[in-house]
This record gives structure tokens, C-alpha cells and sequence, in this order.
């Protein structure tokens, strides 16, 4: 469905993707993960064919990517992206009408939901408010590809929790790939089924949700008593006080010797030591 193979974009003297080949095939709500910099906004324009590759190749749905070729089935809503300034209600009503497949009785019922009224134009709309209705409009799009970069910004906790419920409804309804890019690692993690990090515009990770909750985790004690144990574990991060140590873990779990806590490492935690820490490993 989506393929990049060596793929690099260049900025002048700056690499945005280097030389970065990713596959996704299966359709799921992917969690994109990397620091800022990190290359996710232009991985995503890539895909969507609004930039061109400097370098490599990019297929989606089978058809190669380019400006000049830009994918119908894939749908971009970009942070901070505008849309016309028409009234709220008038916009869901023109993209019902515009694009083929559009659920406009989905779209009616998210705005709706989300208290938008549809008396006000765009631009009279909070920040936050912009953001939901340009992401209802591109769920209900159903496009077999939907990439949301940034989609919680200028929410409140309220909010964040009713698109989480949002798109797990869009999704069950039309199964496909969703990529969301994000900084509120743990509670997109809630809803999401597979992980994607970059780092430095490079694939770092690609692996289920369920093998971090399996096999991340932190074992904390005693230096002389835990220190031993890292041998044969891939560490991807310490830290140390004092006589005590903590040693932050992506492999298989082992039993805890006595005095040796092992704890489970939250996604948002595993993101921060494996990518802060920079050390780079594959299970």
C-alpha cells in the first residue's frame, strides 16, 4: 500500500529523510513518532505527493509518487493547514458535494459532537476548533491512506480524549491505514495499533504497540545487583543514583532477582531513552 525505498529529501545542505525505505501494507492506526527535526512532516508530504523525493522511489496503492503524480487515495491534513473561510456548516456541505466517498452524514454528526457551530466561519473558529473540523473533513473523506500530522494541537484533555474516540470510530467503520503524528505519545497509544519512529530522517522502529508493552520495561535496584543482569539485555538507556540504578530495557523480560524491581515502561518513557539516549537497537 505505501512503499519508500531509499528515499531522501534534501532541504539545500539539510537532510530532512536520508535514504529512509519503509513498507506498510496492513491497514491500522500507526502512531508516528521522532523529536523535532526529525523528518515526520516531510515523511508525510512525501506519501501525499505535495513535495518531491530529492533521491529513491515512493509507490502508494501500487502507483510511483510525485508532484506531478499525486495520490487520490491518500488524504493530508496538515497542522495548521487553512481551509476557505466559508461558514462551518457550508464546508462540510461543499466537501460532501466535492469529493467522491465523502461521509457527509459522519461529518455532520462529528460537528455535532464536537459543538462546532455551523453558523461561524473558519476563521472566526479557535485554533483548536480549526484543527477538529479540518480532521473530521479528512476522516470522512475515507481515503485508504489518511495522515494527520499534528491533529491534538491547541487541544484541551477533553478534546484529546473525544478525537481519540473519533478516530477509532472512523477507523472501525473504514478500516484503512491512519498515520498520526503526535507529541502525546501515551494517550494516542491508547487507540493506535503500530508504531513508526524516526530519527534524523532515518526509520529507527516499526513494530506493533503490543511489543513495547511485552518487552519494554525498566529494572531498577541496586547497582552491583543489576548491572549484572544488562549482559545479555539490549539497554537503551541508565540512570544512576546514588548506590541505585535504573536500566531502561527493550528485549525479552527476565525474572527480577530479589532486591530488583522490573516495572513496565510506558510507550512515551520507551520513546525518550531510546531516541534521547540516542543508542540505536534493534530486538
Amino acid at each position: 500500500m505505501i512503499e519508500l525505498q531509499n528515499v531522501s529529501k534534501r532541504y539545500g545542505r539539510v537532510t530532512a529523510i536520508d535514504d529512509l525505505s519503509l513498507t506498510i501494507e496492513e491497514n491500522g492506526i500507526y502512531i508516528l513518532l521522532g523529536r523535532n527535526g526529525a523528518g515526520k512532516t516531510t515523511l508525510m508530504k512525501l506519501i501525499a505527493g505535495h513535495i518531491g523525493a530529492t533521491g529513491g522511489a515512493i509507490a502508494v496503492c501500487g502507483k510511483r509518487v510525485s508532484m506531478a503524480h499525486m495520490p487520490a487515495c491518500v488524504s493530508f491534513a496538515e497542522s495548521g493547514s487553512d481551509q476557505f473561510n466559508m461558514r462551518v456548516s457550508e464546508l462540510i456541505e461543499a466537501a460532501g458535494t466535492i469529493r467522491d466517498g465523502f461521509d457527509l452524514a459522519f461529518a455532520r454528526r462529528m460537528a455535532e459532537k464536537f459543538a462546532l457551530d455551523g453558523r461561524k466561519r473558519y476563521k472566526q473558529l479557535s485554533f483548536g476548533m480549526r484543527t477538529m473540523l479540518s480532521t473530521i473533513l479528512t476522516l470522512a473523506g475515507r481515503s485508504k491512506i489518511t495522515l494527520l500530522d499534528e491533529p491534538v494541537l491547541g487541544f484541551d484533555a477533553i478534546m484529546r480524549e473525544q478525537f481519540n474516540a473519533l478516530l477509532l470510530e472512523s477507523y472501525e467503520a473504514y478500516p484503512r491505514v491512519i498515520i498520526v503524528s503526535t507529541h502525546l505519545i501515551d494517550e494516542i497509544a491508547k487507540v493506535a495499533e503500530r508504531l513508526i519512529i524516526i530519527e534524523k530522517g532515518k526509520c529507527l522502529l516499526r513494530t506493533d504497540i503490543g511489543d513495547i508493552d511485552e518487552h519494554a520495561y525498566v529494572l531498577t535496584g541496586p547497582a552491583d545487583a543489576v548491572a549484572p543482569l544488562l549482559e545479555n539485555l539490549n539497554c537503551i538507556g541508565q540512570s544512576k543514583i546514588g548506590g541505585m540504578l535504573a536500566a531502561y530495557i527493550y528485549d525479552e523480560r527476565i525474572p527480577a532477582p530479589a532486591g530488583v524491581q522490573a516495572d513496565r515502561l510506558s510507550l512515551q518513557d520507551f520513546f525518550i531513552k531510546l531516541v534521547g539516549e540516542e543508542i540505536h537497537h534493534e530486538r
